[in-house]
């Protein structure tokens, strides 16, 4: 597999603006944002986190 397809996003939390979770996801295929349930460790609790460039 090519490294250079892929790109490094991070998941920001919406609560406090921290990235805590990286992901490699494929540049060709995958253009669009990604939004998940995520435990938050500076929070403490369950919160949306949406994806970043890195």
């Amino acid at each position: 597999m090519a490294k250079r397809d892929t790109i490094i996003q991070h998941l920001e939390c919406t609560e406090c603006k921290r990235r805590n979770y990286t992901l490699r996801r494929n540049r060709v295929h995958r253009q669009d944002k990604l939004e998940l349930q995520k435990h938050c460790r500076f929070c403490g609790q369950h919160r949306l986190h949406k994806t970043v460039k890195g």
